[in-house]
């Protein structure tokens, strides 16, 4: 390992000790909850703008039925004028109705879909966020009382760094303190020889819907014929989408 790996290791173990010792554990736990009930308050937005668009589909689906049923109705009306012609353009609005209703059927069902999707993520996430909030309240209890403890213990023990540095200045002052004794026994010693004078003052197809508008054409013919027999027969009459 070479010198700048090693003073690497170094610096990272100071600098995991200092964070270590400045983090705030409550504060953590805190933030992560908020994250949480950001996340869960996202999610229930999913559900609402999921709905507003399924609901606003099946609105536009039943609209689209109703001018079905309208123009099938017309065309009833002008065949008994004799309007053969109107008749059969009342039927191809309908056609064109019921392609926008099989249109819209599927995107109604994707929407379904999503909206279950979403709704058991939510409850999902509804239950976590429950599950963590009363799992926080009791490790910061716990850490508050772990905490307590501690200062407690270290006051009682004399292992906190205050008793410490008192412990420390009570060694100074008794070790000056002997010297200080020593050394007056000392000078008085020579006094009385006296050897020393008195010095007592130093921090986000195409193809397809052609073949249905073809199909859709196909469909008007049909269903006209269809219509006129029934007229000509006096028979019931023709039950909406019958030869679409």
């Amino acid at each position: 390992m070479g010198l700048l790996s090693r003073m690497s290791m170094v610096i990272q173990a100071k600098l995991t000790k200092i964070l270590d010792q400045s983090e705030n554990p409550s504060e953590t736990i805190e933030y992560s909850y908020e994250k949480q009930l950001e996340m869960l308050r996202k999610v229930k937005q999913g559900v609402v703008e999921v709905v507003t668009s399924r609901r606003r589909l099946e609105l536009q689906a039943n609209k689209i039925q109703a001018d079905a049923a309208k123009a099938e109705e017309q065309a009833r009306q002008a065949l008994n004028a004799g309007r053969e012609d109107l008749a059969k353009m009342a039927l191809q609005r309908k056609q064109l109705a019921m392609i926008q209703l099989n249109d819209l059927g599927p995107q109604i069902g994707d929407l379904e879909k999503e909206q279950e999707k979403l709704t058991l993520a939510e409850s999902r996430l509804q239950a976590k966020v429950t599950a963590f909030r009363t799992r926080k309240e009791v490790v910061k209890a716990q850490y508050s009382a772990a905490e307590a403890s501690v200062r407690i213990n270290e006051a009682v023990t004399g292992l906190s760094e205050e008793m410490a540095n008192v412990d420390l200045a009570m060694e100074r002052i008794e070790d000056k303190t002997e010297k200080m004794k020593a050394r007056a026994e000392a000078i008085d010693e020579l006094a009385e020889t006296g050897l020393l004078e008195d010095a007592s003052s130093r921090g986000n197809d195409p193809l397809a819907r052609e073949l249905s508008r073809l199909s859709a054409n196909q469909n008007v013919d049909t269903e006209l014929e269809a219509m006129k027999r029934q007229l000509a027969a006096g028979g019931e009459r023709p039950q909406l989408g019958a030869g679409s």
